[in-house]
């Protein structure tokens, strides 16, 4: 296929960019929580600063990884491995589901964007699919195929 190394690069490409933009995200929500020093349904301001900390950088390094996998992906042009098969698929299953909270959070045009970011992973997925074994012929019974 002619167009899967492109559509890979660009899909870790831009997983790599979103992965900057979301440890971006989460530093300015955990200096907009520090300022604030209010405590939400009793929990400690401090311990919200420290899992948006957290959470912004295990998200990161998860879609950092992601993108990492699918730039080697379009490099090395070879079918990957079932860990990195789930690790992809996952991957867009989370952005579906971010998809659907953003549309109500942020708008269309995000909603839109983490669609485009879906097909291009769900794209390398189908174009990088093992291909299976041959399928058997089916059995015959008494010298007649079965149908």
């Amino acid at each position: 296929m002619v167009a899967r190394r492109p559509i890979a690069l660009a899909a870790g490409i831009v997983l790599v960019l979103e992965a900057a933009g979301l440890v971006l995200l989460h530093i300015v929500l955990a200096k907009l929580l520090a300022g604030q020093r209010m405590s939400l349904d009793g929990l400690d301001p401090d311990l919200m600063v420290t899992a948006t900390w957290v959470m912004g950088a295990v998200l990161g390094a998860y879609v950092g990884l992601c993108g990492v996998l699918l730039v080697l992906l379009g490099v090395r042009d070879r079918v990957p491995g079932r860990a990195v098969r789930i690790l992809l698929i996952s991957c867009a299953i989370t952005h579906a589901v971010l998809g659907a909270v953003t549309v109500g959070l942020v708008g269309w045009a995000a909603f839109a964007y983490m669609m485009v970011v879906l097909g291009l992973i769900v794209a390398s997925l189908l174009l990088y699919a093992p291909e299976g074994p041959e399928p058997a012929p089916p059995a015959e019974r008494g010298g007649v195929a079965a149908a």
